[in-house]
């Protein structure tokens, strides 16, 4: 038995210390001034086991062969051939140079939307990126498959999307403040656990605590009753998905409608308020937006929806809205919905009222805000002028020289020839995985760079083994977290992998940019030079002085500067002149100048209710809304075989929640095989019954790892993404619509295996071969 050496790290999921015995992980002690970790820092060890990691740089043998004129529809099929790291990196800067000189810098598409690691250095993404512009640039992705509707809707009536991002009213505010608190989407701890740059202090729990002993009036508009945890006491109020929106308007419609809509704020502080009142009282389409025009929509009591737009004129209230509600066709409406109902009760500014966005979805955002420079690569200029919105990749492959719009402008889809995804999983991320795999086969090259296997790196021409964080020393930290965190190397890389820096540094190099990317610093010298310019940031804006380098990662962590007890647009309220917002009018915009000169029909000058290509109130008698949702073991898909993650499965495959009603109609038992379809494609899942979920409405989470059976296009491992809609959400936002989704269920009698050895036995061919 060797010396246990306690290594400092930190994760998407919370800091703790790995307990590493003669190069092995033997344990895992949760950070000591988190006061609730997350049960899934337990599985990090998974990232060391070898059967889904990526050994050695590999090249498919037609690619190698024939190059761009190998068969694309090989992919995921054909052998790999290790190749040294050599040959690989000439490769990589090879197909770069052929793209960037025959067709242009913009036919590289830079992918990476990546999870791979919380730290800010070794941060794939920026790297390639980094990368890339130093090679003549690359076309990239704005916004996140996370939130993307959302941000650009706020961009425009709210002049900027820190609303969205973790700058609304902090939740001790409405701890302190709220007397009626609605939860549009979820607050749960569920979500809460993970946050984009690592974090430090899981507050949500104590928050939620504070408001239940405080007695505020909790309701909860979700299908799924523990979107909030059982003990905050929340009143359920079942909504068909997709239907917040009308909920929102009928709420505002019926404070209009009863004169009690405060008139001097919407004066003061909004403009094209008019537009909205004429379309919540009726004058402008004839249809008044009330309690039971809402109540025909959403599916809940009328009776319920007025006494709530009575209270909530009557209470400090304040409305929570999740990002998942802005992941569906329109999602712009209810982020702009939910503004215009705040609006109308004139309590936008006011301690603990108005409305703010994403609380819980990540586990920064309503915490302390962190008012210092945060930890990064500098990608540096760009070149060229790019881009796509993020979801949009399949239609970008499958329509070059096709437009788009985005934000009001139009603009082309590019002609791609070369794909470079570092550190993410698109057979994740993406709706309609069917279509994704017709537009994967239209790349002349795809490179993909990993520490796993995922069902990406399957179907790539080149793979490159990138060591996972356990592996090598990083920082993370963010704005929505208090401290900035050490990453400390506990384990020797695995195979042949190596960090992401070293990767793209010695692409850089073949490419002859090596000083301009790596300005001469190895990777302790950039951690050092992150550090510093976070500790002297912090200094001389704020007057806060954090430790210097050596004693930070001796210690493990460093506190930052962070604004408590925050009210979002509370001088805007005070001085609206003297604090104007940055949209076309310098207030809040209600009705929209800009939009009414677009005149989309799927985003209108106003907030909408304008009913999604899919819903339950279209939907045949027996489809069921699909909420494809973050589970609790995991990550997206990453560690989906730790013990977090295996937990919440059944015979190696997720499971999916039904209504015991729906159930038995269907003839389904807890615990039985089922087969989730529609037009666009079919999974597997193991039922869970449950009346935690609303009648109409099925449960299953992403993170499966894609596991299609045979040629038969049948995923066994219960992978939601074969399921959902790859349509934008307007021609304004361009985000995913995944929630989106009608399907078919029935109980499935065929021999599937199990999922996992399946995916096992497909990773152990390709290791053979």
């Amino acid at each position: 038995m060797g010396d246990i050496r306690r290594v400092r790290h930190c994760s998407h999921w919370g800091a703790y210390t790995l307990l590493v015995e003669d190069g092995r992980i033997v344990g895992t002690e949760p950070f000591e001034l988190d006061p609730a970790p997350s049960p899934i820092i337990h599985s990090v060890k998974e990232w060391a086991e070898t059967a889904r990691r990526v050994p050695r740089p590999l090249v498919r043998e037609g690619w190698l062969e024939k190059r761009e004129g190998s068969d694309r529809r090989a992919r995921g099929e054909e052998r790999f051939v290790p190749v040294s790291w050599d040959e690989a990196i000439g490769l990589v800067a090879g197909e770069i140079r052929r793209v960037s000189q025959t067709y242009g810098n913009a036919s590289i598409f830079g992918g990476s939307y990546g999870w791979t690691s919380c730290g800010r250095f070794h941060h794939a993404p920026s790297l390639l990126k980094r990368m890339l512009n130093l090679a003549g640039g690359y076309t990239g992705h704005v916004d996140t498959y996370s939130i993307a509707a959302g941000p650009v809707i706020l961009r425009h009536v709210l002049g900027e999307d820190a609303a969205c991002g973790g700058q609304a009213n902090t939740l001790d505010t409405i701890a302190a403040h709220t007397e009626t608190l609605v939860v549009f989407g979820a607050l749960t701890p569920r979500t809460a656990q993970n946050e984009a740059g690592g974090i430090a202090r899981h507050t949500l729990e104590a928050n939620l605590r504070a408001i239940r002993e405080r007695g505020v009036k909790v309701i909860l508009v979700s299908p799924l009753k523990d979107d909030v945890p059982e003990e905050v006491g929340a009143e359920w109020w079942p909504i068909r998905p997709n239907t917040d929106t009308a909920l929102m308007l009928g709420l505002a419609g019926e404070i209009v409608l009863a004169g009690r809509h405060d008139a001097a704020f919407l004066a003061r502080c909004t403009s094209g308020s008019e537009r909205f009142l004429r379309y919540l009282d009726g004058r402008a389409d004839g249809q008044r937006k009330d309690a039971a025009w809402a109540a025909g929509i959403t599916g809940l009591d009328a009776g319920a929806i007025a006494a709530l737009a009575k209270r909530l004129v009557e209470t400090r209230s304040m409305l929570t809205v999740s990002w998942s509600l802005q992941r569906a066709h329109h999602g712009e409406q209810p982020f702009w919905a939910a503004l215009g109902l705040a609006a109308v009760t004139g309590q936008i500014g006011l301690p603990g009222g108005g409305v703010g966005y994403g609380y819980s979805s990540l586990g920064g955002v309503g915490a302390a805000i962190n008012v210092g420079p945060s930890p990064f690569i500098p990608q540096l200029k760009r070149p060229i002028d790019s881009f796509i919105p993020v979801a949009r990749i399949t239609d970008m492959l499958l329509n070059p020289g096709a437009e788009f719009s985005y934000e009001g402008k139009v603009r082309t889809y590019p002609d791609t020839r070369l794909v470079y995804w570092a550190g993410g999983n698109p057979y994740h991320h993406h709706q309609d995985l069917n279509r994704l795999s017709e537009a994967w086969t239209r790349p002349e090259t795809i490179i993909v760079q990993d520490p796993m296997f995922t069902a990406t790196a399957r179907r790539a021409d080149i793979v490159l083994p990138a060591s996972t964080s356990i592996e090598r020393n990083d920082i993370a930290g963010n704005r929505r977290s208090d401290l900035v965190l050490a990453m400390q190397q506990a384990i020797a890389p695995v195979g042949e992998a190596r960090s992401d820096y070293d990767i793209f540094r010695a692409i850089a190099a073949e490419l002859g940019h090596d000083e301009a990317f790596s300005e001469g610093r190895d990777e302790m010298g950039w951690l050092r030079h992150i550090y510093e310019t976070v500790r002297s940031g912090a200094e001389e804006r704020h007057g806060f002085a954090m430790p210097d380098f050596d004693r930070f990662w001796a210690e493990g962590y460093a506190a930052c500067p962070v604004k408590e007890n925050h009210t979002y647009l509370a001088e805007f309220r005070d001085e609206p002149e003297a604090h104007a917002l940055k949209t076309e009018s310098g207030r809040i915009v209600l009705g929209s100048e800009a939009l009414e000169r677009l005149h989309y029909a799927d985003c209108r000058s106003h907030p909408a209710w304008i009913p999604p290509a899919e819903w339950l109130g279209a939907a045949a008698d027996d489809e069921f809304h699909l909420i494809s949702h973050q589970p609790a073991g995991r990550l997206h898909s990453q560690l989906e075989t730790g013990p977090a993650s295996l937990a919440l499965k059944r015979n190696g495959r997720e499971q999916m929640r039904i209504h015991p009603q729906d159930a038995a109609g269907l003839g389904i038992a807890d615990g039985g095989l089922v087969r989730l379809s529609n037009a666009r494609g079919a999974c597997l899942a193991t039922a869970q019954v449950s009346d935690t979920v609303r009648r109409g409405v099925v449960v299953l989470p992403t993170g499966a790892w894609f596991t299609p059976a045979g040629n038969s296009g049948l995923d066994i491992a219960g992978n939601p993404n074969v399921l959902t809609l790859d349509i934008g959400t307007s021609q304004l936002g361009q985000g995913c619509s995944a929630h989106t989704c009608l399907v078919r269920v029935e109980p499935y009698r065929g021999d599937a295996g199990d999922a996992i050895a399946v995916y096992q036995d497909h990773l152990a061919a390709i290791a053979a071969a």
